[in-house]
């Protein structure tokens, strides 16, 4: 089955200004966790609504790693491949199902076909890519049984990335706010950092297929910014996939690449300022002792 309905990628334009619109506006009061509902994620939407998504609004020089970043104050993660080895699962998934309604004429999807055509993307999305024919409650539905068949696997199966629970205790240490930014749908989302032991970890949780436009859009991870009443200028973000990329860059913060399924080329590509195969890998601590010592 041809792969023609893919989507466009274009680029986040903001306003040339000293100050993001979220920097004014009201600080929010938040407990731990809270998870962005429809009404909220829309509050910051109509000011997006003219924006179109290129790389460059805020440009981020990937050669400086993250010294850019003084002082550090928040860490934005994606949930799925980042902190916690999931894309197999998933993989595997869509594998059988895709093959069970004779998809590619019955042949199974590659892993670098999962890589290119479904990591990372909203199911909203997957829909028009995979199921173009269909109509959309019946692709729909395919969608919500693929996630129930995931949920089942990964409630067996999950483990989270090496290095982890390092990485929490550093940020802890720190005080540093931190929110998830995932285009996983709530059942998923809420297992997944259930089962990581980082309920009561994050701040706040951003979903995706609550807000009107997602990754690769800037605007989950803008209003991550908004709600942590944090400036881009001051918080990085770990993605694991290129339209997950692409959304952190356009609003407008350093990316670092989790590698732990997707090819290095396409992520460097989509903008990371490096990429790492888990979050033990040196060139993040690396990063992280020098973004230390220039904020000393």
């Amino acid at each position: 089955m041809p792969l023609n309905t893919m989507l466009s990628l274009a680029s986040l334009q903001l306003p040339h200004h000293p100050h993001l619109f979220f920097d004014h506006l009201q600080k929010t009061h938040l407990r731990k966790t809270t998870i962005y509902t429809q009404n909220r994620c829309d509050q910051a939407t109509t000011s997006l609504a003219r924006l179109s998504t290129t790389s460059n609004a805020y440009p981020v020089d990937s050669k400086s790693s993250l010294a850019c970043l003084k002082p550090l104050q928040a860490i934005l993660f994606d949930i799925d491949g980042t902190l916690c080895d999931s894309d197999p699962i998933h993989y595997n998934a869509f594998r059988e199902m895709l093959q069970e309604i004779g998809f590619n004429g019955g042949i199974p999807i590659t892993e670098e076909f999962f890589s290119k055509n479904i990591s990372g993307k909203h199911n909203e999305t997957l829909c028009r890519v995979l199921l173009p024919d269909w109509d959309l409650p019946r692709a729909r539905k395919f969608m919500e049984d693929k996630e129930d068949m995931f949920r089942r696997l990964a409630s067996e199966q999950l483990k989270p990335v090496r290095g982890l629970h390092k990485m929490r205790k550093w940020i802890e240490e720190r005080g540093l706010k931190r929110a998830a930014v995932t285009s996983a749908p709530r059942p998923n989302a809420e297992l997944l950092i259930s089962m990581l032991g980082l309920s009561d970890f994050f701040e706040i949780i951003i979903l995706g297929d609550e807000c009107e436009r997602q990754k690769p859009f800037p605007d989950s991870y803008l209003k991550a910014l908004q709600a942590l009443q944090v400036s881009n200028k001051h918080a990085f973000v770990f993605e694991d996939s290129v339209s997950g990329v692409k959304a952190g860059v356009a609003a407008g913060m350093p990316v670092v690449g989790m590698g732990l399924r997707n090819p290095e080329k396409f992520l460097t590509a989509a903008g990371t300022s490096f990429v790492i195969k888990d979050f033990d890998d040196p060139k993040l601590w690396t990063s992280l002792k020098e973004l230390g010592n220039k904020e000393e």
